[in-house]
């Protein structure tokens, strides 16, 4: 009768009513297979398996569903103990560089953009955004309005003239993008950038201030060596090469560093705001000993901009408005 009672029910729900089930069964052992509920035994063998309706060993369906849904929920609950916002740990420490999100500001210039003459890379640096980030992290920012090449083992006003190389100015001898920082007057300094050609260099005269200038007016106001107390206008923050080094905290310690690979300074694109303003060729200041080099227009400067150290009228008359790259 109860064989046939079991028949009658798997007849009666048909073969495409329960979904076949397959159960490995352990090892013979005095502990039940399920809690509660002990195995009977000789239904079934150990390594055996068994489908179909309810026959030995097989776990009642009821009992399963209720296991599954102890499962899913169990894996719910761990699942919701997970914080949602932590970041997977494979990506480890984000950070800008040259460090910010390229929705805040470009990607830092490489090595090819200084790879070229002093000339070419003086114009070539006007517009472009100079960064400098701070031990705590404050990042400057100001634009290059106003440079000057040397070109050189040729040129008499260069720190590189007649081919030598001493300790002082073996950045200017190094690969393109490399810092060249000198002392002038014994307590200031100014700040080259290599070029292509051996012993060539771009010197950095002047900034259009655009982050950080309370920071900017603090370093100037501290390294300054003046008793003048006043505060200082945004113009006089870095116009003139030793004031950029002041507002931006630039000292002997970056001599010789990569532009190109830095994490404390660094050159972004930064076009021009105004579009393409003439650019002045005008001789350079302060080397009035070079000879017929004092004269040649080796200084560029952002025609009109107030941020300039120093502005040429005559050559301004005289020289025909250029493009910038």
């Amino acid at each position: 009768m109860r064989a046939r009672g079991r028949a009658g029910v798997c007849a009666r729900l048909g073969r495409g009513s329960l979904k076949p089930m397959s159960v490995s069964l352990p090892p013979d052992t005095n502990q039940p297979l399920f809690p509660g509920r002990a195995r009977r035994p000789g239904r079934a063998r150990a390594g055996s398996r068994v489908t179909g309706c309810r026959e030995a060993g097989q776990m009642p369906a009821p009992l399963s569903q209720k296991i599954g849904q102890k499962k899913l929920q169990l894996a719910e609950s761990q699942q919701q103990q997970i914080p949602k916002d932590r970041p997977p740990s494979s990506l480890g420490l984000q950070r800008s560089i040259y460090f910010s999100s390229p929705e805040d500001h470009p990607a830092r210039l490489g090595p090819e953009f200084f790879d070229q003459p002093a000339v070419t890379l003086a114009r070539a640096f006007l517009g472009q955004v100079l960064v400098r980030r701070l031990a705590d992290g404050t990042e400057l920012r100001g634009r290059i309005v106003e440079t000057e090449a040397y070109l050189g083992p040729e040129d008499e006003a260069a720190h590189s003239r007649g081919g030598r190389q001493t300790p002082r100015n073996r950045g200017m001898f190094m690969k393109p993008g490399t810092l060249y920082v000198y002392i002038i007057y014994g307590m200031y300094f100014c700040l080259n950038v290599s070029s292509q050609g051996a012993g060539a260099c771009v010197l950095l005269r002047a900034l259009e201030p655009l982050e950080g200038l309370d920071t900017m007016r603090q370093l100037r106001s501290t390294l300054r060596k003046s008793t003048v107390s006043r505060t200082l206008k945004d113009r006089e923050l870095c116009s003139g090469p030793s004031k950029l080094c002041q507002a931006l905290a630039i000292d002997k310690s970056f001599d010789q560093r990569d532009l190109t690979q830095d994490e404390a300074v660094w050159l972004e694109h930064g076009p021009l705001a105004t579009g393409s303003p003439a650019v002045v060729a005008a001789a350079r200041i302060g080397i009035g000993h070079a000879g017929e080099w004092t004269q040649k227009p080796l200084r560029f400067y952002v025609q009109g901009s107030p941020w300039v150290s120093v502005v040429d009228r005559v050559a301004e008359q005289m020289c025909q408005p250029q493009q910038t790259a």
